[in-house]
């Protein structure tokens, strides 16, 4: 579950990212009242703690056991 939650909040980065790449649109600062508004940045910072936590699925074996 904390796995499907950290891959939600770095999709939600990823498309904000996309949006400041083509249109230099920064949505998570014009919703939340600038980038340096405290929830912006935690909202930055859970981003970034999410990445962190998924890289450790690069590193774990999931592989699927098939069954009879």
């Amino acid at each position: 579950m904390l796995d499907k939650i950290a891959l939600l909040i770095l999709i939600i980065g990823g498309i904000n990212w996309g949006l400041i790449g083509i249109f230099q649109f920064d949505l998570v600062a014009f919703l939340f009242g600038g980038a340096a508004a405290i929830i912006s940045r935690i909202i930055y910072v859970l981003v970034a703690v999410a990445a962190i936590w998924c890289i450790s699925l690069y590193f774990r074996n999931n592989r699927l056991v098939e069954t009879d």
